[in-house]
């Protein structure tokens, strides 16, 4: 049996999860290693530049504060030294980050932009649009992470069962009925019978696609977290605390 004390043991805790496959990948430079850990970049890297944000660093700085966070992972090997107590990724990057922001403020130190080691393009422009249209104050920078990193997962569920539909040929069917998936949408719904003439298809056909649609994004939506957790059992309890954290945000936060 492979001893759980190792910190190989303390990596395979996350096996259920391609975040920390992509970390420790990299960690030894394996072949796509930089692929796959812009994957993760592009998916999560604004929660984690909001957040930094909030702490009060101008767009330029919190843009090279992330970039250096995520190399920080890389280079210090952090993933080895996880917490085993600690089974969810979205709370240790959190944590991770927080103490990384900490030591750099000590050191004055900050990682430069345009450096042989940055790995991944963040949108800077789009990112500090989308900042400056949340309006969070009144919510924690912890609380509105966890909405931000919540609008992440349903924007990367979305964008797979978008794929599943185009390969399917059914693009139009989906975006007919889309809208209906959001759970944050506070536009008005078509009726279901202008749908159903759009689609040239009935009412209650209408109304099977909607159920059979919202089901494959729970589904996807549910992946999406198990992928962050450690425990199959801990997804529940994840679902319920970034759904908290979305309602607190009350649509306030951007995808």
């Amino acid at each position: 049996m492979r001893d759980q004390s190792s910190p190989i043991g303390s990596v395979d805790r996350f096996r259920t999860t391609r975040w920390s496959m992509v970390l420790l990948s990299a960690q030894s430079h394996a072949p796509g290693y930089k692929e796959a850990l812009g994957e993760l970049c592009s998916l999560y890297w604004y929660p984690l530049y909001g957040f930094v944000r909030q702490r009060g660093h101008s767009p330029e700085d919190a843009c090279d504060l992330t970039q250096g966070f995520f190399l920080h992972l890389l280079e210090h090997r952090a993933l080895t030294r996880l917490d085993r107590q600690k089974g969810k990724f979205r709370s240790f990057l959190l944590a991770s980050l927080q103490k990384y922001l900490s030591n750099e403020a000590r050191r004055a130190h900050r990682f430069k932009r345009g450096g042989q080691a940055e790995f991944v393009c963040l949108d800077l422009e789009s990112a500090e649009d989308r900042y400056r249209m949340e309006r969070v104050e009144t919510l924690t920078p912890e609380k509105v992470f966890d909405a931000r990193w919540a609008m992440a997962l349903l924007a990367e569920a979305m964008d797979r069962l978008n794929r599943e539909y185009v390969d399917q040929g059914k693009k139009n069917t989906f975006e007919a009925l889309k809208d209906f998936l959001d759970p944050l949408n506070g536009k008005e719904l078509p009726p279901y019978d202008q749908v159903a003439g759009q689609l040239d298809v009935s009412v209650a056909a209408v109304k099977m696609q909607i159920h059979r649609l919202r089901k494959q994004y729970t589904a996807l939506v549910r992946e999406q977290i198990s992928r962050t957790v450690s425990d199959p059992g801990d997804v529940g309890a994840e679902t319920h605390e970034l759904c908290e954290a979305l309602v607190a945000a009350e649509g306030r936060v951007m995808t």
